[in-house]
């Protein structure tokens, strides 16, 4: 079967990345595991670098022999359901979990990450503070605890931005929107900033900034995307197709098709061209934490 007929990588990627994961864990090598489950060591290998679609009851039957907890192997398995969608829309609290962060999987893979994001400070980037302000108001009624441990996931997160080895790269362009909006108060909101300004010094960050004087551009009309590309082998070929991320309300979207990712390609490109360079950019984020200082 031609790849990539059976549907979008993204889910055969996450799931065969948490089935190998699994089988490490469980000190088993391929030709033991393969063994176990009657199994050829190809199709086990295909499996573990998302390159076939999986059922449901053969990723039960893996996690069993792996030791893998319940929870885990129910979310694996709502996975595997999703691995023959031709798009694949991630709605939280369906299949799969809302604890099984699938975007978290790609994101430490990711080798590079081009970013745009029009109304708030993404993740990566953002403050304890600001990410508690943003995350008790998107989950109301949420006791204090579970709004800790969010909290607690989302900064963690971060530390990919500064490991040593292979941190990513991460380019990002902002909408002056997103300086200008004092999300949690003044003074929570000079601390984002101050984040900023200090993540603009690290060697594999680029933030620039679209002010308002540029009028439309390509990304206004796409909204906030993620565009993540992936480490290349020896030979020069990537050893994962890019994928765009697009987070919404109810749900995530990932999109894989080499036109939807030419597509955001040129916007994104677009928009970095647009934008003020990073020297510019790191002067009107000082220029705006002054001016809500006043």
């Amino acid at each position: 079967m031609t790849e990539g007929i059976t549907g979008s990588t993204v889910p055969r990627r996450q799931l065969g990345r948490n089935l190998r994961d699994l089988r490490n864990r469980s000190m088993l090598t391929v030709r033991t595991a393969a063994a176990e489950l009657e199994w050829s060591e190809p199709k086990l290998w295909r499996i573990e670098s998302g390159r076939t679609s999986l059922r449901s009851l053969d990723v039960e039957a893996m996690c069993r022999i792996y030791g893998a907890p319940p929870d885990l192997t129910e979310a694996l398995m709502g996975l595997a359901k999703e691995t023959k969608a031709r798009g694949w829309w991630h709605s939280y609290g369906d299949v799969i979990p809302e604890g099984f962060h699938v975007y978290f999987g790609l994101e430490e893979a990711a080798s590079h990450l081009a970013v745009y994001q029009s109304e708030l400070v993404p993740g990566l980037l953002q403050t304890e503070h600001y990410a508690r302000t943003l995350i008790r108001a998107d989950n109301p009624g949420v006791d204090d605890a579970e709004i800790e441990r969010r909290v607690h996931v989302r900064i963690a997160r971060q530390a990919l931005l500064t490991r040593v080895t292979a941190a990513p790269v991460l380019s990002m362009v902002l909408n002056e929107a997103v300086l200008r909006r004092p999300i949690g108060g003044t003074p929570v909101m000079l601390r984002q900033l101050e984040r900023l300004r200090d993540r603009c010094e690290l060697p594999t960050v680029s933030i620039r900034v679209v002010p308002f004087v540029v009028g439309l551009h390509h990304s206004a009309m796409s909204g906030p995307f993620v565009i993540l590309r992936f480490p290349r082998n020896g030979t020069g070929q990537e050893t994962e197709p890019p994928t765009v991320y697009i987070e919404g309300f109810t749900g995530a979207l990932y999109l894989d098709k080499p036109r939807e990712i030419e597509r955001y390609t040129t916007a994104f490109t677009h928009t970095w061209e647009s934008a003020l360079d990073e020297t510019a950019s790191a002067e009107l984020i000082t220029r705006v934490a002054k001016e809500l200082a006043q």
